[in-house]
């Protein structure tokens, strides 16, 4: 199985693990994105973050699930000043194909600037350059048309609607999108 990716670059973003000197400011990230990230995002690990303590204890917790191999939690950094736009998350789902699946957020305040899109691409990208997958996937809420359109742009194709699956905090019910990238349309959207 190939190593997963441990950083990437795009033309705006640097993409890298998490070291415990980030502790800090991912605490005051994931409380200052707790509501942004509530509806869609309940089960992300920032969500159960309410103190720097707690960030440690993720973050090593990420450190663990990278160096075993299971799981890459990048994450995304402007170039030009460093500061946090988003997170990437790489999760090995099938070691004997390979199949993998990709998830992300965007901070709050960096919405509607393309980041996600960037960082998603070059994840998925080097999945099948460098880690040769066979197939990338990526499961969202049906009622999260931001995370629809970010697939759809990658070239994903939708699989399957899981409906009423999940009740969220307020009541409401919704369900699950499966989307996928296989191989050969990977290769296909590169050579145009």
């Amino acid at each position: 199985m190939p190593t997963l990716p441990s950083s990437l670059s795009t033309t705006r973003l640097n993409l890298r693990r998490y070291t415990p000197a980030d502790a800090a400011w991912y605490a005051t990230m994931a409380l200052r994105n707790r509501s942004h990230l509530a509806r869609h995002e309940g089960d992300n690990a920032a969500m159960k973050i309410n103190s720097e303590a707690d960030a440690i204890a993720v973050i090593q917790e990420f450190g663990k699930e990278s160096d075993a191999g299971n799981a890459a939690f990048l994450g995304a950094f402007r170039r030009e000043d460093g500061i946090f736009v988003g997170q990437v998350y790489i999760g090995v789902s099938n070691a004997n194909l390979p199949g993998y699946l990709v998830g992300y957020f965007c901070d709050e305040a960096h919405l509607r600037q393309g980041y996600t899109f960037e960082a998603t691409t070059a994840a998925v990208a080097a999945l099948f350059r460098e880690c040769d997958a066979q197939r990338v996937g990526l499961w969202c809420d049906d009622s999260n048309i931001a995370s629809q359109r970010i697939a759809e742009r990658l070239g994903m194709r939708r699989e399957g609607h899981v409906r009423s699956d999940k009740r969220h905090a307020d009541g409401s019910v919704t369900g699950s999108l499966c989307y996928g990238l296989l191989r050969e349309e990977f290769l296909a959207q590169e050579a145009r």
